[in-house]
């Protein structure tokens, strides 16, 4: 006999009714000299829209004031859900949680450092609302006033480069913290979001592979308030992993036959001047070459197979 019983119509009917249209998903990691001002921002701009919403604000175990500061504001901010992480999981782990525990139809992710503009949260929603067909919104960044710019400039425009390049369209900001989407059509791919800060480049590239549509708003971005917990060698690599990671989860074609094509069309190329040059003796380099190019055509080919049977069930 189970224990757990199952809500009537009446009952069902009234969470439904009461659960909000919009979850905004605040992760924070040592944020306390500015996160009351982050949190009237958002509420304020979230009050005065026509939107049911919640705030679900998760510290990802601050080592600062941070938690104290939110336990203290709780009762200023109703639409406040505090959820307080009990070790550090990071940026993408707190982002992937919020999602999954959020009770709204449109999840919106954005940053406690005082960088985008919040106020401009209801904008994104209503682009939503108003193109059915759009799975997802992002704040395109008309400039970089991060911390390293020296390093995160050109990093980044390489990444978008590439992932352009791999998803078949233009991306004009890949890593936008600030972004609004369905949230039914995000939970298929909650399970592949790295923990750290390229979880953003994630969601963006597992929409765009699997033809949801992606649209962008530009959008200011200021210098972030606090430190900054941006690496800029460790974490530009882990932006190009991602994006090749996330386009050969979903079309693996698309990274491994060129590289297989090219490899394999050296070796016959030096076949022929083996032939050639060294009257029909062939080199370990060329056999070599094109057992390589072989190989990784292979693995293509069933990557493919094993994407689409993971896709067809």
């Amino acid at each position: 006999m189970s224990l757990i019983t199952e809500p009537g119509d009446d009952e069902q009917f009234s969470i439904q009714r009461d659960a909000p249209y919009v979850t905004v998903v605040l992760p924070c990691y040592n944020e306390q000299d500015h996160v009351v001002l982050e949190l009237e921002r958002i509420t304020a701009a979230m009050d005065a829209s026509r939107y049911s919403y919640e705030l679900l604000v998760i510290d990802d175990k601050s080592t600062d004031g941070t938690l104290a500061v939110l336990h203290e504001v709780v009762p200023r901010f109703p639409k406040m859900r505090l959820m307080p992480f009990r070790r550090n999981g990071g940026s993408g782990t707190a982002r992937r949680i919020g999602t999954q525990e959020a009770r709204g139809q449109i999840v919106v992710w954005t940053d406690a450092d005082m960088t985008y503009p919040n106020e401009r949260i209801p904008e994104f929603v209503k682009y939503l609302d108003d193109n059915p067909d759009v799975d997802q919104v992002v704040g395109a960044r008309k400039t970089e006033e991060g911390t390293h710019k020296w390093a995160r400039v050109p990093a980044k425009w390489f990444i978008r480069m590439v992932a352009s390049r791999l998803a078949g369209m233009k991306i004009p900001d890949l890593n936008s913290g600030l972004r609004a989407f369905r949230r039914e059509v995000s939970l298929p791919y909650l399970r592949l979001l790295p923990p750290g800060f390229s979880c953003v480049t994630t969601i963006t590239m597992a929409f765009l592979s699997n033809q949801h549509p992606v649209d962008y708003i530009p959008i200011d971005y200021a210098k972030r308030a606090g430190k900054s917990k941006f690496h800029p060698f460790k974490d530009a690599r882990r932006y190009i992993l991602q994006v090749l990671r996330m386009v050969m989860y979903f079309d693996p074609i698309k990274v491994l036959m060129p590289v297989a094509l090219w490899i394999m069309g050296l070796g016959f190329v030096k076949l022929i001047y083996d032939v050639s040059r060294y009257n029909f003796h062939v080199t370990t380099s060329t056999v070599l070459a094109i057992l390589v190019g072989f190989q990784i055509a292979v693995l293509a080919l069933i990557g493919d197979l094993v994407a689409r049977s993971r896709g067809s069930n």
